[in-house]
């Protein structure tokens, strides 16, 4: 905002004018009247309203007719680590384009179970599947990331140390699916280049983590029932939303991204800030299902959320308004668990250890 018009809107808060803005009372009339279609669908008893809710989710948030696609992937590099071996690879994306993957395999011939780990946006896009697990060469930028974050642990690195093979890819605009200097006020025209073209940014991405957990179900040292889902920030509500629409994750955690739209649409917060929300709004489905409308479809599956009053990008009320909703589609609340954090925004090494033993104990 320039600084004219920073003057001119403190003048017109001093004189109380904002209270007549039109356009404000158009989006506070809209939201007021908003009521998604599929909201609260059959009452969460799951009879046939499951069913119209999943073809819904599925229509919104993938692109037409993706069920995974052919997989096929390149190995660029190995390294073996201690207990297991990372592979740099390079699997096939919706768009048809390359997606490059880090692949953790633990020592032994398996059946392993298995993690597909999803990163965060954290406005940082040089980093991606780096975030989540050591890169093959030394890097201090996902180091930092890593100490920011999560304690200094990487997270598939907790994972494959417990007997997990683990999985991360790089979405697209990340990692090296983007290019030097891309910066938070590019992903405007990203979204628009992907939206003239009849796609969108945050379905693509959906997409190719569909791909990502089939190519990780059909690896002969995986069990293919026991390949579960972790995300962080975006990569939690990449979690839930992939679990959602595909019934062969066989548990999730998401930690630290699950909200009501309407605790996420109040003036102030984070979504209506800068370009981010582009990478995680599918156009449509706000007409018909509401994010715990979506996570929902995941009972009676197992599911795992964190979330912190101190997490100041997501407010506590709605956090819990949105946990109470999601409360209502388990019948039986030993496969739904939430778990309170001090630590804001972050998944440390605490929190790690706790969704590793969860995940060990649902897919043992």
């Amino acid at each position: 905002m320039s600084t004219r018009r920073q003057a001119l809107w403190s003048l017109a808060s001093l004189t109380g004018l904002t209270q007549a803005d039109p356009l404000d009372a158009t989006l506070a009339h809209a939201q007021q009247r908003w009521q998604p279609r599929l909201a609260g669908w059959a009452g969460w008893a799951g009879d046939g309203g499951r069913a119209q809710a999943l073809a819904s989710a599925r229509r919104w948030m993938l692109r037409p007719g993706d069920d995974g696609g052919a997989l096929a992937a390149e190995v660029r590099a190995e390294q073996a680590r201690e207990g297991h071996q990372a592979q740099h690879l390079s699997l096939r994306g919706a768009l048809g384009d390359r997606v490059p993957a880090l692949y953790l395999r633990p020592h032994g011939p398996g059946p392993h179970p298995a993690v597909l780990l999803l990163h965060d946006h954290g406005a940082r896009f040089d980093l991606g599947k780096d975030k989540l697990i050591r890169p093959m060469t030394p890097s201090a930028a996902a180091e930092a990331w890593a100490a920011r974050y999560f304690d200094g642990a990487f997270v598939g690195e907790t994972l494959v140390n417990a007997g997990f093979a683990v999985l991360a890819i790089d979405a697209l605009g990340w990692g090296e699916r983007s290019r030097p200097a891309f910066a938070k006020d590019d992903q405007q025209a990203l979204a628009n280049h992907l939206m003239q073209l009849g796609h969108s940014w945050a379905g693509v991405i959906a997409s190719d983590d569909l791909r990502a957990h089939r190519w990780l179900r059909e690896q002969p040292e995986v069990d293919p029932t026991r390949v579960a889902v972790l995300g962080f920030s975006m990569g939690a509500l990449r979690a839930w939303q992939l679990a959602a629409v595909c019934d062969e994750v066989a548990a999730c955690v998401a930690a630290h991204w699950m909200c009501t739209r309407e605790g996420l649409l109040r003036p102030g917060e984070h979504t209506l800030q800068g370009q981010s929300a582009f990478s995680m709004m599918h156009p449509g489905l706000a007409a018909e299902l509401d994010h715990p409308d979506v996570a929902a479809l995941i009972a009676p599956r197992p599911l795992l959320l964190f979330g912190s009053p101190q997490d100041r990008l997501f407010p506590w009320d709605a956090v819990q308004h949105a946990w109470q909703q999601l409360g209502r589609a388990w019948p039986a609340r030993g496969a739904l668990r939430t778990e309170v954090s001090a630590d804001g925004h972050r998944f440390g090494r605490a929190a790690q250890a706790q969704a590793t033993a969860w995940l060990q104990q649902q897919l043992r």
